[in-house]
This record gives C-alpha cells, structure tokens and sequence, in this order.
C-alpha cells in the first residue's frame, strides 16, 4: 500500500471511530496547523502559499459554527457569535494580508483548543 494511501486510511479511521469531543478536537488541532502555516507563509510574505492555509481555516471554523446547537449548551450564542468573528477576521487576514489578523486568531484558535481539551478531559473524568 503506498504511503498516502495508508496515511489517508489511517485519518479515515481515526474520523470514523472518534467520539464527538474528539472530533471537536482534531478540527481545533487542524485549525491551529493551518492558522499556524499560513502565517508563515504570510510572514514570508508568500501571499499565494498562505491562501490555502487560511482558507482550509475558514472552513472549519465555518463547520464549528454550523454544526453548533447554540440553544443547547450556555454560552452557545456567544460561541457561535466568537466562530464567525475568528472566520471574519481569518478572511481579512487572507484578502487583505492582514498578518496582524493571523496572528490574532492564531492565539485565540489555541486557546478555544485548550479549554476544548480541557473540557474534554473533565467530561471523561465524570
């Protein structure tokens, strides 16, 4: 089996067997790799390497909130509100190669990670 094949596999089934939380997670993981690579290609000011990054970010943020049930938890409304803030500012990082937006969501992406994980990790414990 050649290599991507295996690899793409392997990512297949690790989506398919994960529970909801650790789903939640693997996209924040995803969403901080691509904030991350995006700016640095930004800081290289390689505006078409940074694109994708950003845009595979837009995307998941856009999937965190439409998959977000607001009424559901406290606090939803706000966190859905926080998701289209951080999807904004990820397409003004983008469009108008705001490095400063980058690195803004790049900090708040790893935060919305850690209190996810450590959310995660508490409702495991319970």
């Amino acid at each position: 089996m050649h290599s991507n094949n295996a690899r793409a596999v392997y990512v297949d089934n690790s989506v398919a067997t994960a529970s909801p939380a650790r789903l939640l997670i693997m996209l924040l993981d995803r969403l901080v790799l691509d904030v991350e690579r995006g700016l640095a290609e930004q800081l290289k000011q390689d505006w078409p390497a940074a694109g994708p990054h950003l845009l595979h970010g837009q995307d998941i943020l856009l999937e965190l909130r439409t998959s977000l049930r607001p009424e559901a938890m406290p606090g939803g409304h706000e966190l859905a509100a926080f998701y289209d803030y951080l999807r904004r500012r990820l397409v003004d990082a983008n469009v108008r190669r705001e490095v400063r937006a980058t690195k803004e969501c790049l900090v708040f992406a790893r935060e919305l990670r850690e209190t996810w994980t450590k959310a995660a990790l508490q409702a495991a414990e319970s």
